[in-house]
């Protein structure tokens, strides 16, 4: 503990007895830091907070959701510090004044891209910053220009997301408009070219693909033709078989029926009467033979007279006849069906080529009809989101916090560069001072020089100094005290004329 005690104070002594050449070397190092900090121009920051709204239900259902809206402002955002949306900042600032060649304006647009942030604080809410610390304008020029550049940025956010969306949407449903004109002519020539040729050639209307739909057509027609002429037949044949066991005319008993209806009646009342038990003795029995012999005479004399006519053959005479009248329909329907199977047939095996001529026709006039309608349907669709976004304004674009106008400068911290230049240069000076004594053979106390040569120190002297070098010694301090009350209070103007500037910034 003695041995650091004593090399402290021995380098104090070394520190001192140098002390005006601490002083020199830290009155040149804080001059020369005091003036490169001067050098330094300050830099004006200037702050900005723009808020977007993305939801909007309308917008959403016309398909503008959030998600392609989030999209957009990411891309403006990005896009928001390019090389041209930059060179519009500088020709629209004092910055653009003296540019005069492309190689001066990517200077300046390079120089510009690291002087403007733009960053996502949330997800709606975005901050613009701009600094400028051009040497060639004075501090109140750099504060207006950080806040121009600043009010430019939120015009090119706002021309970005409203004018130029609107702006990319005209030019799309033009493009849209062009591409529509010129599909439409195409269109009309591919019909008026089919329409000619369906007229040379009727039958191959639709081409081979229309041939082979008609005769899938024409050919399940036909068996469904047949199938019901099938059904018909079977239902005729069943009518005649119920024609063949019903009778033509049916006997009516009593005088309505003629001679066999009296025998019928007179046969009925005999049987009645031998039911009650009578016997052929019986007069009224007798009687009634006697009756029934002279009637069955007149029946046999009148053969022909077979009674009333059958209700019931009628009616199947009459479904007979509306049977044979549906099943000579569908033969009729039939003979036409199989000539127009066979005329397609004929068609398809006559002229192959036509038929394929007919098909490639057919087919380019719908692949165009398709994109025709496909782009005519794209373009009502963006009219109608373009009109929602002019409208409603999907994104509804406000400023938070308007540009603000800079007082004080981001940087440098001039005072801290101030202080730190002092105490750098303090401690160069106590350190060029201590590293001079280290160099020289020189010791401060006994006990350092007995441990450096190995010999004992019998004694030493003090060293004496008469009235006059006393009264030079102490007028020498007191300079001294002068010289470093100076450099502090060099620093402290320095200080005073670095806030009176800041205060000095409209």
């Amino acid at each position: 503990m003695n041995g650091l005690y004593e090399e402290l104070l021995a380098a104090l002594h070394s520190v001192w007895n140098r002390r005006w050449l601490a002083l020199g070397v830290a009155w040149a190092v804080c001059l020369l830091g005091w003036l490169v900090v001067a050098m330094i121009p300050n830099t004006y920051e200037s702050k900005t907070r723009i808020f977007v709204q993305l939801e909007d239900v309308l917008a959403q259902q016309v398909g503008i959701g959030s998600g392609s809206i989030k999209r957009d402002i990411e891309r403006v955002r990005e896009t928001m510090t390019s090389s041209i949306n930059l060179e519009k900042v500088i020709r629209s600032t004092r910055m653009g004044d003296e540019i005069t060649s492309p190689r001066q304006m990517e200077a300046a647009v390079a120089g510009l891209a690291k002087q403007i942030q733009v960053k996502s604080e949330k997800e709606n809410l975005f901050e613009i910053t701009a600094q400028s610390g051009r040497s060639d304008f004075s501090e109140a020029e750099n504060a207006r220009l950080a806040q121009e550049i600043v009010q430019k940025m939120i015009d090119i956010f706002r021309e970005e997301n409203l004018a130029g969306g609107r702006g990319e949407m005209r030019e799309t449903l033009a493009f849209l408009d062009q591409q529509l004109a010129s599909r439409q002519k195409d269109l009309e020539a591919a019909e008026q070219k089919r329409l000619a040729f369906e007229a040379r050639h009727p039958q191959l209307i639709g081409g081979a693909q229309g041939l082979a739909q008609k005769l899938d057509t024409t050919s399940d027609a036909m068996r469904n033709v047949e199938a019901d002429l099938a059904a018909a037949q079977s239902a005729l044949a069943a009518i005649d078989g119920q024609l063949a066991g019903t009778p033509r005319t049916i006997v009516v008993p009593g005088q309505g029926g003629g001679a066999r209806g009296a025998l019928a009646q007179a046969e009925n009342d005999l049987a009645v009467m031998r039911g009650r038990g009578l016997t052929d003795s019986h007069p009224d029995v007798i009687a009634l033979v006697k009756q029934v012999g002279l009637l069955r005479k007149q029946a046999a004399e009148t053969g022909g007279d077979a009674g009333m006519p059958n209700p019931a053959y009628t009616s199947l005479v009459s479904i007979r006849a509306d049977r044979q009248a549906t099943i000579y329909a569908l033969q009729a329907r039939k003979a036409a069906l199989q000539s127009d199977i066979t005329a397609i047939a004929a068609n398809q095996s006559a002229e192959p080529g036509v038929a394929a001529e007919a098909q490639r026709i057919s087919r380019d006039y719908d692949v165009l009809r398709q994109q025709y309608d496909k782009l005519l349907q794209d373009r009502e669709e963006l009219r109608l989101r373009g009109q929602v976004e002019n409208e409603r304004n999907a994104i509804k674009f406000e400023v938070i916090d308007p540009p603000s106008t800079p007082r004080v400068p981001a940087a440098p911290n001039r005072p801290l560069l101030l202080l730190g230049v002092l105490f750098v240069g303090l401690g160069a000076g106590v350190g060029t001072a201590f590293a001079l004594g280290q160099l020289r053979s020189t010791f401060a106390t006994a006990n350092k020089l007995e441990r450096v040569t190995g010999l004992p120190v019998l004694g030493t002297v003090s060293y004496t100094t008469t009235e006059s070098v006393k009264i030079l010694q102490a007028r020498r301090n007191k300079q001294f005290a002068g010289g470093c009350a100076a450099l502090g209070g060099l620093f402290v103007v320095l200080l005073a004329i670095e806030f009176i500037q800041r205060g000095s910034v409209a």
